[in-house]
């Protein structure tokens, strides 16, 4: 198997030092060129257990593996896209996909490199453009392309299009998967949408809440391009959201609870 999450359980201290579970007893295959969503209400750990296969986190225990080796830091093998495009300011479009590229190549390659890339993004036009001179939509798209630019073999996405209007969204995930198709990288997308996660996915991992725990594993057998098999579409959505409804009542009312108590 490609990546293998084995018994991952996180933990975190509360603000009275009591141990939290965040995520508990997560056991995930992925293999590779699978694009695979991890959906989830909000506080569920899915942007945690992203951020621990892409080593920027550590597990209390359990462990993750990619390709039988087990993931401890950060590497070059995995490219992350964040929902804010966390570029520098005081460069360009073209210096900001090159910036870490200059350690592994020379500026010749790396220039060539970052061009690909933003092209594939179609963003030829805006290399000498600074980030304030870009829509929010631009700035995603120059930093999947940086992204894109080191070569990894996984993209790990924490909702880069959450804080984007609808419009601009469905262009991008247009984009997005014929990047995709073209680069056969596997992709791990956290998102809350539904909609977004059926389009996009081979697989949709839903999640449950306090803890965090995997509830099941939808396979996405609808044909692509997806905009074509709406009723499909719209009957995976229901049964998606039975999953999720069950849970986001159990937030809520825990909330209720929670208040009413105090």
């Amino acid at each position: 198997m490609f990546i293998s999450i084995n018994q991952l359980n996180k933990q975190f201290l509360d603000k009275n030092d009591q141990p939290t579970t965040v995520l508990k007893d997560i056991e995930l295959d992925i293999e590779k060129g699978e694009f695979v969503s991890i959906l989830g209400p909000s506080g569920c750990g899915k942007s945690t257990l992203l951020s621990i296969v892409a080593g920027l986190t550590s597990a209390t225990n359990g462990e993750i593996l990619v390709e039988d080796k087990k993931i401890t830091k950060p590497g070059k093998d995995r490219g992350m896209v964040f929902q804010e495009a966390a570029l520098f300011p005081w460069i360009n479009v073209i210096e900001n996909v090159m910036f870490p590229l200059k350690k592994e190549m020379s500026k010749q390659e790396a220039t060539a490199q970052a061009k690909k890339y933003l092209q594939m993004v179609q963003l030829s036009n805006y290399l000498e453009h600074y980030p304030h001179e870009l829509s929010g939509g631009m700035q995603q798209r120059v930093s999947i392309a940086r992204a894109l630019a080191m070569d990894p073999e996984i993209l790990l996405m924490d909702e880069p299009f959450g804080a984007l209007d609808e419009q601009t969204r469905t262009r991008l995930h247009g984009q997005l998967e014929e990047i995709w198709i073209k680069t056969k990288k596997t992709v791990l997308f956290v998102t809350h949408s539904i909609s977004e996660s059926i389009k996009l996915s081979d697989r949709i991992i839903v999640m449950g809440t306090r803890p965090g725990t995997i509830l099941t594993d939808i396979k996405v057998d609808i044909p692509r391009p997806r905009r074509e098999h709406k009723e499909d579409m719209l009957e995976l959505e229901e049964h998606v959201m039975s999953y999720l409804k069950k849970e986001i009542d159990k937030v809520v009312s825990e909330e209720l609870n929670h208040e009413t108590s105090h």
